[in-house]
């Protein structure tokens, strides 16, 4: 492959859509399928906000995977925004991975949902998450009650957590992805950039150590990010180093002491954890300073969502 051009005939390009409920798994699936940690993930619902493109690069196929956020009712400007996302994903993919829980009945929701889905013209596989302590044969009856329930689709069961029914999912997709030429570099993993996912990992670290009534107020934006070279002794080379500076925005000024914590303890072990995955992903020292801001309402204040990169015209 040269330049994001297949040269072996038969090679299959194409968009796939990650879409279900808040919480069901899709960014610990799409990270599994990938190989790597670009979405974010927590047991918090609504942990992706915007369309997160990431892509595999296989010798006989491609495949860009579009995460949306959790269908769900919205709240706020923020939610309307997020459930448009999710309608746009779906309308650009060339197939639909459609998650559900494993252990979870199928409810009216998931019904309507599939009623919209039985008339999509793209091709659409059924997941089954989360299989993780099921019975075998558990799993497989609640596999065929869904393909009862929803014929128009292929059922499948994995554990997106353990990675077990990946290979067979992969292939499944594979198989479904129209014929071209590839669209990104052999090599490349995701468009989104850099500041993106480094804010975007600051927010998972923030989801996971915060109280569940602070999350869904809060933003992160990188606000600079840039490389130096540290001098380094005699005889030896100089190391690169990043040095990020973020701020958290949170909507009222008692969210900004929880978020902060007694002496700084709780903003400490965000900045650890997330400075951690950040020089994992730059693969250099990181320089990570984090503060914090309060913007009242900012999630139903369009120009602040703007500036957040959460809203764009169309």
């Amino acid at each position: 492959m040269n330049n994001g051009t297949a040269v072996a005939d038969g090679f299959r390009t194409g968009f796939i859509a990650l879409i279900g409920r808040p919480n069901v798994g899709k960014s610990t699936l799409m990270n599994r399928l990938i190989g790597m940690k670009v979405a974010i993930t927590s047991g918090k619902p609504q942990t992706t906000r915007g369309r997160i493109r990431t892509i595999v690069t296989c010798d006989d196929c491609q495949m860009i995977f579009l995460d949306s956020p959790g269908i769900h009712k919205p709240a706020n400007r923020l939610g309307e925004r997020m459930m448009k996302i999710a309608g746009e994903v779906k309308r650009d993919a060339d197939v639909i991975l459609w998650l559900l829980e494993a252990r979870a009945d199928i409810g009216e929701e998931e019904q309507a949902i599939g009623e919209e889905l039985a008339h999509v013209k793209q091709p659409v596989i059924i997941v089954l998450n989360k299989t993780d302590g099921l019975e075998a044969q558990e799993v497989r009856e609640r596999t065929d009650r869904t393909a009862q329930a929803f014929p128009f689709a292929l059922c499948m069961a994995v554990s997106a957590l353990r990675g077990e029914g990946i290979d067979a999912l992969r292939d499944a997709l594979r198989q479904r992805l129209p014929y071209g030429e590839a669209l990104y570099d052999e090599d490349a993993l995701t468009d989104m950039p850099e500041r993106e996912i480094v804010a975007e990992i600051v927010r998972e670290k923030a989801l996971r150590f915060l109280d569940d009534e602070v999350p869904h107020g809060i933003a992160v934006m990188t606000e600079t990010m840039h490389y130096r070279e540290k001098k380094a002794a005699p005889g030896q080379t100089g190391a690169t180093i990043c040095d990020i500076r973020t701020v958290i925005v949170c909507e009222k000024e008692s969210h900004k002491g929880i978020i902060i914590g007694k002496n700084g303890r709780k903003l400490k072990e965000i900045g650890k954890a997330a400075r951690l995955d950040i020089e994992k992903l730059l693969d250099c020292p990181v320089n990570l300073q984090i503060f914090v801001k309060v913007r009242s309402n900012w999630r139903d204040d369009v120009r602040q969502l703007k500036n957040f990169g959460l809203w764009t015209e169309g």
